[in-house]
Order: structure tokens, then sequence, then C-alpha cells
């Protein structure tokens, strides 16, 4: 996958841009890249032009600060996206990138015809998740490396864990290579993301939920919540947060079925 970069406010922002038709947009999530994506865009490059874009901190992008808001993700890949002359697109965010996917349906409803949230959720930060992104800024402080060590195999149902193992053994790889300031900037910005609710309530493009039944780090009914009366059509995979790997079949033939 031949990666692309612009100049985004003096660091570099890395993208791939892949096939040829309507543009997808796909975000990844906390610790990952563009790489999380390479199983499903030969399929979606078919019929479509896929995008994938290294959000800042992460993969092949650069730190633009300390803090790594949602509104500045949203902002970088804009750009990205303004630098391809793209106007409209769909766009899929996994997790992190589902949040920073609302932050740009808030910034720039007029660019978006779909959005998709990944195991994902509108919501903020509950007061107990703020302080659990505290310890795990101090732990990053401490020793990034123990950290990624633990948090990768947490996304996973128990079960999927030994099931895939190489793959998730791949993710950690991947973590590992994100910047200790990265790491940070991001686990603070999530901290201080907004309700987005709203947004999901107010735009009128088609969405999407994905969700694990069992995934470890969202409550299904407050998902089930978020969607009600807001036009969302709600996908339920039987496992964890990372349905790209748990349900990569289902996620592929769901996403498909979604961008026709």
């Amino acid at each position: 996958m031949h990666t692309n970069t612009i100049i985004y406010k003096n660091i570099r922002a890395s993208f791939t841009d892949t096939g040829k038709g309507s543009a997808i947009v796909l975000l990844h999530g906390f610790l990952e890249n563009s790489t999380m994506w390479h199983a499903i865009i030969p399929d979606l490059a078919k019929k479509n032009r896929v995008i994938t874009i290294d959000l800042l901190g992460h993969g092949k992008t650069e730190n633009l600060g300390y803090v790594h808001t949602m509104e500045n993700q949203a902002e970088m890949v804009k750009s990205v996206l303004d630098s391809l002359r793209l106007r409209r697109y769909i766009l899929v965010g996994h997790s992190l990138g589902g949040y920073i996917t609302l932050a740009f349906a808030e910034l720039f409803p007029k660019n978006i015809k779909k959005l998709c949230l990944l195991n994902s959720t509108a919501l903020p930060d509950s007061k107990e998740r703020k302080i659990n992104r505290d310890r795990a800024i101090a732990m990053v402080k401490k020793n990034a490396e123990n950290f990624v060590s633990m948090a990768i195999p947490n996304l996973f149902t128990e079960e999927s864990r030994t099931k895939f193992s190489k793959e998730i053994q791949f993710v950690k790889e991947e973590a590992l290579k994100t910047s200790k300031q990265g790491i940070i900037a991001s686990l603070e910005g999530m901290k201080i993301r907004k309700d987005r609710t709203f947004v999901l309530q107010n735009r009128t493009f088609k969405k999407l939920f994905i969700l694990g039944k069992k995934d470890p780090l969202l409550h299904r009914d407050s998902l089930l919540q978020q969607a009600k009366g807001a036009n969302i059509t709600i996908i339920e995979f039987s496992n964890g947060h990372m349905s790209h790997i748990e349900n990569a079949i289902e996620l592929r033939n769901t996403l498909q079925k979604f961008i026709f």
C-alpha cells in the first residue's frame, strides 16, 4: 500500500489513496494506524476510492502538540481530503476514529454523504473513565511498552485472544511504533471530548452503528439508547472491540452494503 504525505501546520500527515469512484474515508482507532484497514481496502477499492489517514501522533503522521483534541484531528483529516480535492465522502471511524468522525460531522456536515461508527460512541468519557485516562497517562510516562502490551489484548474477547493471537501480536507491534507523546496527546484529547449525541440526532445523512455484543469498552444498551430516534441502522457482531479482526468477513460485507 503506497503511502502519501502532505504538510499540515508544519508536520507530516500520512495517508493512502487506492481505487477510483465514490470516496470512502477510513479512520483508525487509538494505538492503531492505516495498516488496520489493509485487509478491507482491496474489496472496497474495486468500485470506490478508499482513503486511509494516519491520525495525529499515529502511524507516520507526526505530533501536533501535547493534546490532540477531536477537533484538531478532524481539521487535519479535512486538510488531507481537501488536498485530494474531495468534496463529499463516506466516513468510517473505528473507536477513536469514530469520535473524530463525529467531530468532523459537527464541523463539516456538508462534506458527509454517510457516516459509520465502528465500535465507537457519541458519549464523552464518564468520571471513572477520565480517572482511568489519567492512570493510563501516568503509566505511559513510566513505561509506554508495558501500557501497550496490557492495553491491546484487553480490546478482544477472551476467546479471541487465543483464536487471533497472531493478529494481536501484529496489532501490538504496530501500536509500539506510536510515540509516547502521540499516546499521551490522544489520551488527553479523548478525556476532554464532548458529548456528540446531538450530531447523531440532528444530521440527516445515512448513519450506521456497528457494535460488538461483547465489547469490553462500550455498553451495548448505551449505544442502542444513542441510536433511538436518530434514524441509525444498527448491526451487531458477536465479539469484542476489534471487529475488523474478530468479525472480519461480516464487517467487509456490512461496509459494502452500507457504501452501495
